[in-house]
C-alpha cells in the first residue's frame, strides 16, 4: 500500500475530479459518514461485514485525495472490522491496483453500490 508515496499522502484534493464530490465538500461528508457508521454500530443496524462494506463505498465516492482512494478506503474498511472483533475483508484475494478481471469486478461492485444494489460488493468482499 505504501509503495508509492507521495509528498501530498495524507492531504485532501483541493480540485475537482471525474469521480468524487467536490473538493470543498469531503470535510462535512467525511465526518457525516463517520457518524452514520458510529450510529450504525451502536444501533446494530447492519451486521459488521455490512457496515465496513457501505463504509468503504462511501469514503470510495468522497474521494478525498488525488490519488490511493481505493487502498485507503480498503484498508480503514478493514480497521473497522478489526476494531468490531472481525476478521478483514479477502478483497477478491488480488492486487486490485493492477489491471486484472478481479479490478473489473470489483469496480462493477462499486458501480452498482452507486446505484443502491450492494449484493455484488458484499459478495466481493469476502471473495
Amino acid at each position: 500500500m505504501f509503495g508509492r508515496v507521495w509528498k501530498w499522502a495524507g492531504k485532501f484534493r483541493h480540485s475537482g475530479k471525474n469521480i468524487g464530490i467536490d473538493a470543498y465538500q469531503i470535510p462535512t461528508a467525511l465526518k457525516e459518514l463517520c457518524d452514520d457508521v458510529e450510529y450504525w454500530i451502536e444501533n446494530k443496524t447492519y451486521e459488521p461485514d455490512e457496515i465496513a462494506a457501505r463504509f468503504h463505498h462511501r469514503l470510495v465516492a468522497i474521494h478525498p485525495y488525488p490519488n490511493g482512494n481505493g487502498r485507503h478506503s480498503r484498508m480503514a474498511a478493514d480497521l473497522l472490522l478489526r476494531s468490531m472483533d472481525q476478521e478483514s475483508f479477502t478483497w477478491g484475494r488480488e492486487n486490485l491496483t493492477d489491471p486484472s478481471m478481479t479490478r473489473t469486478q470489483y469496480i462493477d461492485a462499486l458501480r452498482a453500490a452507486d446505484k443502491q444494489d450492494y449484493e455484488l460488493l458484499f459478495e466481493f468482499v469476502r471473495s
